[in-house]
């Protein structure tokens, strides 16, 4: 598979705090080495705020989370679960990126720049949280955690492409 590709972003989540709803919105303001505005990671009251993935590893934090909506799909036609972006419980829902790919390279969402760090992990907490069982499906597919290494405004519809 090539390294070249434009995807798009389909949906922007938030929540202001660990377990609570995830909201949707039209747009959202990325601030460089924070996180998303009003999200719960940016404010360090996300259930994994006070655990750091790799100590200080500057591609290993949780400032932006994404998900694949392939994924998604694949959820449902291969294990007939149905799961809504907002579920995720990550930040933006992606169509036509290969996340995984994106490992440890710069990309752009609009005029945002993010850096691609580790691969999220599916935990426990989401298929407790969602009654679903999500966790064995999503092992490798669970999303990727990036840093944000220029911010700015980022809406639905964007391009995504890596630099």
């Amino acid at each position: 598979m090539s390294h070249d590709f434009t995807g798009v972003l389909l949906a922007i989540h938030v929540a202001t705090e660990a377990s609570a709803p995830m909201v949707e919105l039209d747009a959202a303001r990325l601030v460089e080495g924070l996180g998303i505005e009003g999200d719960r990671y940016a404010t360090q009251r996300g259930t994994y705020s006070g655990r750091p993935l790799a100590g200080d590893n500057p591609f290993a934090n949780r400032q932006v989370t994404l998900i694949e909506m392939e994924t998604l799909d694949a959820l449902q036609r291969d294990h007939g679960i149905d799961l809504a972006p907002h579920e995720t419980r990550r930040n933006l829902t992606t169509a036509g990126v290969p996340l995984n790919h994106l490992v440890g390279r710069e990309f752009r969402v609009g005029d945002v720049v993010l850096v691609g760090g580790r691969l999220n992990v599916p935990c426990q907490y989401l298929e407790d949280l969602l009654g679903k069982p999500v966790f064995k499906p999503l092992i490798h597919r669970s999303g990727l955690n990036c840093r944000i290494v220029k911010g700015g405004t980022i809406r639905p519809g964007d391009a995504i492409r890596p630099l």
